[in-house]
């Protein structure tokens, strides 16, 4: 009889045990939002064509739907539209996958739209700076370049090896990973993080 019983309960717990599983088990797999699992996009310069303005191409980037989603959330893809030359360094969906989801997904909403705007001006220096115009501003400050941003605030570039790393006001770094994406009105430097200006 205790035997039975023992047995009894073993069965009533692991049929428990296996509806809670059930129940349990995510009906579709769990994905960070904005960060589905897919292939990561490159930013083929095909995609952008120089006669193209910075807001048409990063619209037409493979590797950029969340900055251009963010510049027209924000109001400033007019702005990357206009003929005054531009450098936008440019971070990609995996970059913008990096800044925590309930951060970025704070950035979307119509009551951030200002510190939207501020986060994505600090990726835009006025005029158009080649990647041999930011090396030789790096070596004519002895090893760094200080950028004024569209925001006012203030940008380091630096070498490290070959590549271009940029510093920003907050401290956290950016690495140009693909450089000298000619736009019809500046230039597109691809970075691989999101710069964090002081708020």
């Amino acid at each position: 009889m205790k035997t039975h019983l023992i047995l009894t309960a073993a069965a009533v717990a692991l049929a428990l045990s296996g509806c809670g599983s059930k129940k349990d088990a995510p009906v579709e797999p769990a994905t960070v939002s904005g960060s589905e699992a897919a292939p990561a996009a490159s930013a083929d310069p095909s995609t952008m064509q120089a006669g193209d303005t910075i807001a048409q191409n990063l619209a037409a980037s493979p590797a950029h739907k969340t900055l251009a989603a963010a510049l027209t959330q924000a109001g400033l893809a007019q702005t990357l539209s206009g003929a005054e030359p531009l450098t936008v360094f440019a971070p990609t969906d995996a970059a913008f996958a990096q800044v925590p989801p309930v951060t970025r997904d704070g950035w979307m909403r119509p009551a951030q739209k200002d510190v939207l705007a501020a986060v994505l001006k600090y990726h835009v220096v006025p005029g158009k700076l080649t990647a041999a115009d930011l090396a030789a501003k790096i070596a004519e400050g002895g090893g760094k370049a200080v950028l004024r941003t569209a925001d006012g605030q203030d940008l380091t570039a630096t070498k490290s090896g070959d590549a271009i790393l940029l510093t920003s006001s907050s401290g956290n770094k950016a690495t140009v990973t693909q450089a000298d994406v000619g736009q019809s009105n500046g230039v597109v430097h691809v970075i691989d993080a999101v710069l964090l200006p002081k708020m």
